[in-house]
């Protein structure tokens, strides 16, 4: 379980004078992909003056404006933090409002009906990974079919937000440079190779097969919290269900209607049922 937040980092936080409630959340990144190195922030509960936001505004905006108020570090804004750093921020912030029971409806395939569950997230933890990036934050690997090697880096969350703007950007009917434009923000060198241009190049001509490893490669190691539970139907089979960090996240309590919402944050579809 990796809710229990009150360590010896709390004392030194004490020591800097912050007078207000708050907590200090541990990143799965240990803080190696960032400047100051911190492996934890402080962050604050939240409040009436929060349901603002949860009940108000642009649903797609709610994510990054929660963390803007709830953060408290001046050296490390929200939007330069990983997914899986903000995945922790997020879910601490719902249990510690809502509680850790997280109510889905789930489509059973064998009847084509849905069904509620809960599922715990105090009982979700950090990802386990065959691979740890260096002292630069860079993963180093070699693609199976061209034999190159490459360094790699977690997204963050800035660049994740540009390359939707960019996919909103196209008109329709135009081909959207997804993949190649996440690859040329994930892909820091090649065999040695660090110049943009020539790794925006070598890009285009990537054959298919090491694209996809690297897509692959990047959700299986960066660090995060694992987010797909097992369920079992009243059916009997077992099927995957992925959490999602849409506005119904926070709006637990609230009569809502459903509001189409795209997705802020970057999960790949690896499971055929997300709720």
């Amino acid at each position: 379980m990796f809710f229990l937040f009150m360590s010896e980092d709390s004392v030194i936080y004490g020591q800097q004078d912050f007078s207000l409630p708050h907590d200090v959340v541990q990143l799965p990144s240990g803080g190696k992909f960032y400047k100051s190195k911190k492996k934890s922030v402080k962050v604050d509960y939240l409040t009436a003056a929060d349901e603002n936001i949860l009940m108000g505004g642009n649903p797609d905006e709610l994510i990054i404006n929660l963390l803007r108020n709830k953060v408290y570090e001046p050296d490390l804004r929200p939007e330069e933090m990983l997914n899986g750093d903000i995945e922790a921020i997020l879910i601490w912030l719902r249990n510690t409002s809502f509680g850790p029971e997280y109510n889905v409806n789930v489509l059973d395939p064998k009847t084509g009906n849905r069904f509620p569950t809960v599922i715990s997230l105090e009982a979700l933890d950090y990802k386990k990974t065959e691979f740890e990036a260096d002292e630069n934050g860079y993963f180093t690997t070699t693609l199976p079919k061209s034999q190159k090697k490459v360094k790699l880096k977690p997204l963050k969350y800035r660049e994740m937000i540009e390359l939707q703007k960019i996919s909103e950007s196209y008109p329709v009917g135009r081909t959207v440079p997804t993949i190649t434009s996440r690859l040329e923000r994930q892909i820091v060198e090649i065999e040695g190779n660090s110049d943009p241009g020539f790794i925006s190049k070598a890009i285009q001509s990537m054959p298919i097969m090491d694209s996809k490893y690297i897509r692959r490669f990047m959700k299986e190691n960066e660090p995060g919290i694992e987010l797909i539970r097992t369920v079992i139907t009243p059916s009997g089979d077992k099927v995957e269900v992925e959490i999602n960090f849409g506005v119904e996240f926070f709006r637990v309590f609230y009569w809502l209607p459903k509001i189409p919402i795209r997705r802020i944050l970057y999960f790949s579809p690896t499971s055929s049922f997300v709720v």
